[in-house]
């Protein structure tokens, strides 16, 4: 495992993501005060979903409207048809770390 610091608790509301820069990128979102991260980049096409719509515990892509679920990374609606990679968070001392190292696909 390799915890990185994504950002401080308080950096995201709810509903917001933000991209930690590894290799491949990572976005951890905020739902409703838990952490979720999942590979910043959609399935479908090269777009930050980072900066797609969030709606309780799925994202949808900005550009083709793709929508995964931010737990298990798996791809619910077409355009996507390829689950995202998922990473392992935590909090500690008022940050939030992920674990660069990804899960399989669900």
């Amino acid at each position: 495992m390799v915890w990185v610091r994504a950002c401080g608790v308080g950096d995201i509301e709810p509903g917001e993501a933000v991209v930690v820069e590894a290799v491949p990128p990572v976005a951890v979102f905020n739902v409703d005060g838990e952490f979720l991260a999942t590979a910043d980049t959609c399935t479908h096409a090269e777009s930050s979903l980072a900066d797609g719509y969030v709606e309780g515990e799925q994202v949808e892509c900005s550009w083709h409207m793709a929508r995964f679920c931010l737990r298990t990374g798996k791809a619910l609606t077409y355009p996507a048809t390829t689950d995202l990679p998922t990473y392992r968070t935590q909090v500690r001392d008022g940050d939030v770390f992920v674990d660069v190292h990804a899960t399989q696909p669900h």
